[in-house]
């Protein structure tokens, strides 16, 4: 996605070099994190710095151009997680020493499911960051 070199390292800053979604930091990441349009231009999201942030490869894959998903434990359609205007820390916590992502509130659940935090290859990373005593963040 090209937003300008300005604008994405703002964004880069802002978004503290990592992940909106799974927190993944940049410095741990092959690749680079990817500016993400938050509600995507294909749903009518706009370009503007307002409605950017960082995303990992996979995060940002399967986000794709979902805007909304289902709860699991109330079957009901639920805005996804937005991770410049909501809190992580609200919404997610850190499980099983830090391997696994768990929503806390409907919108957590739901884009935990939809974005498929807890993949086999974000489980097998994590477990090795674990190991390393990288993960899992704090804040």
């Amino acid at each position: 996605m090209n937003v300008g070199r300005e604008l994405a390292e703002r964004v880069r800053e802002i978004a503290g070099h990592r992940c909106g979604y799974c927190l993944s930091p940049q410095r741990l990441v092959l690749g680079w994190l990817e500016v993400e349009h938050v509600i995507p231009r294909a749903k009518g999201g706009s370009s503007e710095e307002e409605n950017l942030w960082l995303a990992c490869r996979l995060c940002n894959n399967y986000k794709g151009a979902q805007v909304d998903a289902i709860d699991p434990a109330t079957g009901e359609r639920i805005r996804l997680f937005h991770p410049r205007h909501d809190g992580w820390w609200h919404h997610f916590r850190w499980i099983e020493g830090g391997l696994r992502i768990e929503g806390k509130t409907p919108q957590g659940r739901a884009t935990e499911i939809a974005l498929n935090l807890n993949n086999p290859i974000a489980m097998m990373v994590r477990r090795e960051w674990i190991q390393a005593g990288w993960h899992p963040p704090t804040a």
